[in-house]
């Protein structure tokens, strides 16, 4: 067990993102495996007693990012989420993000959250068709979801994270074009489009075991993500990882047509920070049942039950599940860093020699580009200055190499992520 007067010790200087998980939900969907419950309203006071006492057992840390996830965040009382935000410091252009549905909210709420400093939504709406909704066993209705939209827009919120689902066995392509088409409309800030996971212990899971459900057809849901790849390239998105898209609000930037480092921030303005964090690789805190963290040399996740948690906490410990907790040395963290770091389309991974890189170049899987490193521009001018030209020799210093997915790698990123572990 890893304990926590050693992580209050810590002289960890490289974390500034947190992730609080708020484990109520008023429904639990079908094909939904996180760590949720429902019709525990009496549970919510003690819960966010225990998370403020868990927070209190890290070093006091500058976050960058802070985002509440579930489950169902917003269900908690606003007084609730002022009451955790209160025991963080963040920084002054900070990243607060909390997760609701369309369902169970209101425009004084709304207000609320962005006044006590919430400044960016994530809105599970998953799809815009009502019987594609209802099967899936989500509550509300496409026009719920058009409405809390609109309604957190009026609210005052001007970063917004739209999150859907393709791949679903009775959605079809028609239905996904509508979807887009009301993006079109919209123009969130970012969008996270996943494809369907068959979870085991879910609802779905059984119904697939069963029979009563089966699998969306293979070329079908890569000619849906083709179709959502195509979309939003042609729609002023920018594709920043593999199921995330980030609105270009820059339009001297083209997409793949960045030169350096500095494009790919204007380019990247609107994804989001935190999870940007997790695929970089960076060591983040997180607090709550079943929430994991990256610190301190460790990755570990928390015990997923309310007695226990609290039970641990009592203990003066850390709610950490101990048959989770790997250490990740030099190597472990290399290789993380590459697998994840493919995940991200436009910066992708340094590139290195090795005989599984060039057969995935020479398949089509990855390609190579090169980029101008940060200081480039600023250098090559001082030089210029001095010199009147510029060695040439001295700009390759200043060049980097880099590799990423291809169309092709993106829709056989499992093929190509096994070659990292």
């Amino acid at each position: 067990m890893i304990e926590t007067k050693n992580i209050k010790a810590s002289k960890e200087k490289n974390v500034d993102a947190i992730y609080i998980h708020i484990p109520f939900c008023s429904k639990k969907c079908e094909y939904c495996d996180f760590c949720t419950f429902i019709r525990m309203e009496k549970e919510y006071r003690k819960y966010t007693d225990y998370l403020i006492k868990e927070i209190r057992m890290y070093p006091k840390i500058k976050y960058d990012t802070i985002y509440f996830g579930g489950g169902t965040p917003s269900l908690l009382p606003t007084e609730m989420i002022n009451e955790i935000l209160n025991e963080l410091d963040w920084s002054e252009n900070a990243e607060i993000t909390l997760e609701l549905n369309p369902t169970d909210m209101t425009f004084e709420k709304l207000k609320k959250f962005r006044k006590i400093g919430i400044n960016r939504l994530s809105i599970g709406i998953q799809s815009f068709q009502d019987h594609v909704l209802k099967f899936i066993g989500r509550q509300h209705s496409s026009k719920d979801a058009v409405n809390i939209y609109k309604m957190a827009r009026k609210a005052g919120f001007l970063n917004i994270t739209v999150d859907l689902m393709f791949g679903i066995p009775n959605q079809s392509i028609e239905d996904l074009q509508r979807d887009l088409n009301i993006l079109q409309e919209l123009k969130p800030e970012n969008v996270s489009i996943y494809s369907l996971i068959w979870e085991e212990g879910t609802v779905f899971w059984s119904k697939l075991q069963k029979g009563i459900l089966s699998e969306i057809d293979q070329d079908l849901e890569a000619l849906m993500y083709e179709k959502i790849i195509d979309f939003f390239e042609k729609n002023g998105y920018c594709q920043y990882e593999i199921s995330n898209f980030a609105r270009i609000d820059d339009k001297d930037v083209e997409i793949y047509e960045m030169t350096n480092f500095e494009d790919l921030k204007k380019l990247q303005k609107n994804a989001g920070r935190h999870n940007l964090k997790y695929w970089q690789n960076q060591k983040f805190v997180g607090v709550g049942m079943s929430a994991a963290s990256y610190f301190d040399n460790n990755r570990y996740s928390n015990i997923r039950t309310f007695e226990k948690y609290y039970n641990l906490i009592d203990e003066k410990n850390l709610p950490i599940d101990k048959n989770t907790i790997e250490i990740v040395d030099e190597v472990e963290s290399e290789k993380l860093k590459k697998m994840l770091g493919l995940r991200l389309i436009q910066e992708g991974i340094e590139y290195f020699e090795d005989e599984k890189i060039e057969k995935l170049i020479e398949n089509g899987l990855l390609e190579k580009f090169i980029i101008e490193k940060d200081n480039f521009i600023n250098k090559k001018n001082k030089e210029f200055e001095k010199n009147e030209c510029f060695d040439k020799n001295l700009a390759k210093n200043f060049y980097e190499t880099r590799i990423r997915l291809t169309k092709k790698g993106m829709l056989l990123a499992n093929d190509v992520f096994v070659e990292f572990i």
